[in-house]
């Protein structure tokens, strides 16, 4: 019989989605294993991902600091390393430990010829169970529970402090993201606001405001831009709270899923095949919708995203139906 690990180390150094969809891994390692100590590594900016998460025994935090980091994580003993990064700098914390490890495939094949050929070999396989498989030769199995997100005591948003018309029922629209190809169009989110027949609150970053107050001044005092203006755990507090969620391709989207919200994910470049649409289970999986164009022959242009569409059209978002969103967002 195997003797189990009792120490391990999990590495995902960015970024907040990726990090959130890391908690299956987390959650379930430290439930079969109860004995079990789990160590994450992560970048500095992404602590308040995990700080509150009671699996973890220790965050360790990367800030271009190898030549002090290595020596303090060589001594803690680990006796395994989960990577969940597969890149060099987790590949040279791997070398430098010695360990026994287990890595996911990041289908980089895969992806390279569905866009540049439109040739679709990825496997119909979500991200999450991927990254379980890294876990397999351990015995541990998916519980089928979902993500986690935990908020730290004190770091969410008290609902009395929000304009009043936002206390209570409300629909978050996150209008942020990484890539400009990733972003839903302000008009086609004005055009959502003015249908809904809810508050709505827009989350995104300090980038994000002026495109925020573009779209209140357009759709009215039944939005409320807090763009810029609160933490992430405080914005995840919002999503929460939320009756639904609409949201682009980015971290919010999986901290709304972890929250088992009723979402919009909008779709644009980028493709949910890639394995990174929201991850609900069981029934939950009813309340997602993807919106997005399909039979484009542009589409991916990306795996990541661009400043601007190579095409000049922007057709995978411009042409979406915002209708089939309002429909689904007004449902009770």
């Amino acid at each position: 019989m195997q003797i189990p690990p009792r120490k391990i180390l999990i590495i995902r150094f960015s970024s907040i989605g990726d990090i959130v969809l890391t908690t299956p891994v987390v959650r379930c390692l430290k439930l079969e294993l109860p004995a079990l100590e789990l160590h994450f590594l992560t970048k500095k900016q992404f602590l308040p991902l995990l700080e509150a998460n009671s699996y973890i025994r220790k965050v360790w935090l990367y800030d271009h600091n190898f030549p002090s980091l290595i020596p303090q994580l060589q001594s803690e003993g680990f006796d395994y390393v989960v990577d969940l990064h597969k890149n060099y700098r987790s590949f040279y914390v791997r070398w430098k430990l010695g360990l026994k490890s287990g890595t996911f495939s990041k289908l980089n094949v895969q992806k390279w010829l569905i866009v540049n050929l439109k040739m679709n070999l990825l496997p119909p396989v979500h991200i999450v169970d991927r990254y379980m498989k890294t876990i397999s030769a351990l015995g541990i199995h998916n519980d089928g529970i979902g993500l986690n997100y935990f908020i730290p005591e004190n770091a969410g948003i008290d609902p009395v402090t929000l304009p009043e018309t936002f206390r209570r029922s409300f629909i978050a629209i996150v209008i942020g993201g990484k890539h400009n190809t990733k972003i839903f169009p302000v008009e086609k989110v004005i055009e959502v606001c003015k249908k809904l027949t809810r508050p709505v609150i827009l989350l995104g970053g300090n980038e994000d405001r002026d495109r925020g107050e573009r779209i209140v001044t357009a759709a009215g005092p039944a939005v409320f831009n807090t763009c810029g203006r609160y933490s992430l755990n405080q914005s995840a507090s919002l999503i929460r709270n939320a009756d639904a969620v609409m949201t682009n391709d980015t971290g919010l989207m999986h901290i709304a899923a972890a929250f088992h919200k009723r979402i919009v994910s909008v779709w644009g470049n980028t493709i949910p095949e890639f394995g990174m649409f929201p991850y609900l289970t069981g029934e939950e999986k009813t309340n997602s919708l993807i919106a997005e164009v399909k039979g484009l022959s542009c589409r991916p242009c990306s795996k990541l995203g661009y400043d601007a569409c190579p095409k000049k059209h922007f057709r995978c978002m411009n042409d979406i139906d915002i209708h089939v969103i309002v429909d689904f967002l007004n449902k009770k």
